[in-house]
């Protein structure tokens, strides 16, 4: 499958944008998705049965989604307090996301007036991946920021970076909520005077390609989350402690 991802982004990206692309082109790429969005695309294809094993028998939403970040009560003063209640969600777009939209109501009556009652739905994303072409210091600090609010509306959930060029210096993730950052290409990004040399960018992508094992690095990750157990507090004094 990398392999098939290989040549798919060497005919875009290099043969048909590099090469043929308007001066437009090649400078609002990025904006209009044309190469940003692949990588969307393929982890959309890579989350089949014939790579994980184990995945429900129940449909998973699986892909871009605006997925939850937080829930707030944000009554306006205490009269608010006998209407329906209200509520306010903070959610956030994923390029890459697993996970079930799940419903919910709240009221202030027990039998659930319409009068009384907030209704709504929420994608509660457990595993997300923000796909990028390019990384430096900013995205990088916006991508930890967005991974630790996701972590607060699931505390169990996963979130990554796939990284095809990088354009900071490397830094530990470990000390973000960023579970990794996943350098594909192994290779910096292109200085900006050669960004748009067709003979630059064909070399970059034939001496750094989409490395199949860096992938399958991710897929373990995933996996790996999959056949795990979450939470279980039965099990602490097993265990000895609470996680």
């Amino acid at each position: 499958m990398t392999h098939l991802l290989n040549e798919y982004k060497d005919f875009l990206e290099v043969e048909l944008i590099a090469k043929r692309g308007s001066a437009f082109i090649k400078r609002q790429k990025g904006q209009l998705k044309l190469d940003n969005s692949v990588m969307e695309e393929f982890l959309i294809h890579l989350v089949t049965d014939k790579v994980f094993s184990g995945l429900p028998t129940f449909s998973l939403e699986i892909g871009p989604q605006t997925a939850f970040m937080s829930l707030a009560f944000t009554p306006a003063n205490l009269a608010a307090l006998g209407g329906k209640p209200p509520v306010t969600l903070k959610e956030k777009d994923t390029d890459f996301a697993l996970g079930k939209t799940v419903h919910f109501q709240f009221s202030t009556e027990s039998t659930f007036p319409a009068q009384q009652t907030t209704r709504g739905k929420l994608m509660l994303a457990v595993l997300a991946a923000e796909c990028k072409v390019n990384l430096d210091k900013t995205m990088f600090q916006e991508a930890a920021g967005t991974a630790a609010r996701f972590k607060q509306g699931c505390p169990v959930s996963r979130y990554y970076l796939l990284v095809e060029y990088l354009d900071m210096e490397p830094e530990d993730s470990r000390l973000t909520a960023l579970d990794n950052v996943f350098l594909l290409r192994h290779a910096k990004r292109l200085p900006f005077e050669k960004r748009s040399v067709y003979t630059e960018v064909k070399r970059q992508h034939e001496a750094s390609p989409i490395d199949a094992e860096i992938m399958w690095r991710f897929v373990q990750e995933v996996q790996g989350f999959i056949d795990a157990v979450w939470y279980d507090p039965r099990q602490a004094l097993r265990r000895g402690s609470f996680i």
